[in-house]
């Protein structure tokens, strides 16, 4: 199955822990230490299966209200 064979890939999981631990250093910069662990445990599982990592990033936009945070934001 492509989805399956593209999920599998090593670029993506890849890509996948990269930005899992990107989440986990801005919520580490945030002070938010108990976020930040739990997403470092998510790379680990990230590295192993891919869909883990898209989940939790996915239910974090969820928990965070989906829109740019403020700090993404630039004044017009």
């Amino acid at each position: 199955m492509p989805l399956e064979k593209l999920l599998g890939s090593k670029a993506t999981r890849s890509l996948t822990v990269v930005s899992v631990l990107s989440e986990a250093r801005k919520a580490f910069g945030r002070g938010d230490r108990t976020r930040g662990i739990a997403l470092l445990g998510v790379a680990v599982l990230a590295w192993k299966w891919t869909v883990a990592g898209l989940a939790a990033q996915g239910l974090l936009k969820l928990v965070r209200g989906g829109g740019p945070s403020a700090s993404d934001t630039s004044p017009a």
